[in-house]
């Protein structure tokens, strides 16, 4: 089967920019201290990782689990602020990891994951910063007494791109509700683009992208998030190509897995979403992200 068109892809990203209008604000709620903690995890091959959580009221063994990926500014304990009250509304038990930037310095080491090295060359898959996630997901289950079989994982911008990248490097885990929020540069599913902005290089195949395609992933956008010139955002030419802004590289992404799915013959699981009159701000695309994380 041929490679998907990134021609056609950028074709529809336009059409559909032109139409936008999708998705209500909503309120965020008022801030409280209860039920705030943290603990260190060293269960894996890594470093030592503080994860900060926000206990809900009433922990059942059958309370869900929502991991919150921070962005750029590795401030982990700011996202848990920013979720906590959430967490307490919707009867969640949030949990944010710190990758912080003395223990995983650089996009190389959190936004893409560290699956290469300093000298660009592959490490092993138990050292990948992806690696953390399922073990840890495991610790918190026996720490807390979940009987939870899966977890919702939610990214906003660096952290997005490290949410959307580790299902294409580990699309058997255990997440059941993926939501990347405002990510300001993808892998594209496009072997012929050099990793972290496509896939030449990497260690992923069509095996493993049939597989991530078929999760249930939402990407979620902020309508307003269209500078191009925002502050962090990806500015390397294979950044540029996939749109000007974030929002408009989400949808390229969004249809460029679309058109994998069908190359691939597998169902297509993806869906996207906007939300109004915001741009790229974590605090306001939280409330909106918490129905695509619950059942």
């Amino acid at each position: 089967m041929s490679r998907p068109s990134f021609k056609r892809t950028l074709a529809f990203v336009g059409a559909v920019l032109a139409a936008l209008c999708l998705c209500p604000n909503i309120a965020l709620a008022a801030d409280t201290s209860e039920g705030k903690g943290q603990f260190t995890f060293d269960g894996w091959a890594g470093p030592a990782i503080r994860v900060f959580v926000t206990e809900p009221t009433e922990l059942q063994p059958d309370t869900p689990l929502v991991f919150v990926m921070h962005g750029r500014g590795r401030n982990a304990d700011e996202y848990r602020d920013q979720w906590h009250d959430l967490a307490l509304e919707h009867g969640f038990l949030l949990a944010v990891p710190e990758f912080s930037d003395e223990n995983f310095p650089g996009s190389r080491n959190y936004n893409f994951g560290g699956v290469f090295d300093e000298n660009g060359q592959p490490r092993p898959r138990a050292q990948w910063s992806f690696s953390a996630i399922e073990p840890l997901f495991d610790t918190i289950v026996v720490r807390y007494g979940l009987e939870a079989n899966g977890y919702a994982l939610y990214g906003h911008s660096a952290g997005a791109q490290f949410v959307h990248r580790f299902l294409l490097h580990v699309p058997d885990a255990r997440a059941r509700r993926i939501v990347p929020a405002n990510a300001g540069s993808y892998t594209m599913p496009d072997f012929d683009v050099n990793f972290p902005y496509g896939l030449a290089g990497s260690v992923i195949t069509d095996a493993s992208l049939a597989g991530t395609v078929q999760l249930p992933v939402t990407i979620l956008l902020g309508d307003r998030d269209i500078d191009p010139k925002g502050r962090n955002l990806p500015d390397a030419p294979d950044a540029q190509a996939q749109g000007p802004h974030r929002l408009a590289r989400g949808f390229t992404f969004f249809e460029a897995g679309r058109v994998t799915a069908e190359r691939l013959e597998v169902p297509f699981n993806w869906h996207i979403a906007t939300v109004l009159g915001v741009g790229h701000d974590n605090a306001k695309m939280a409330p909106a992200a918490v129905p695509y994380l619950l059942d």
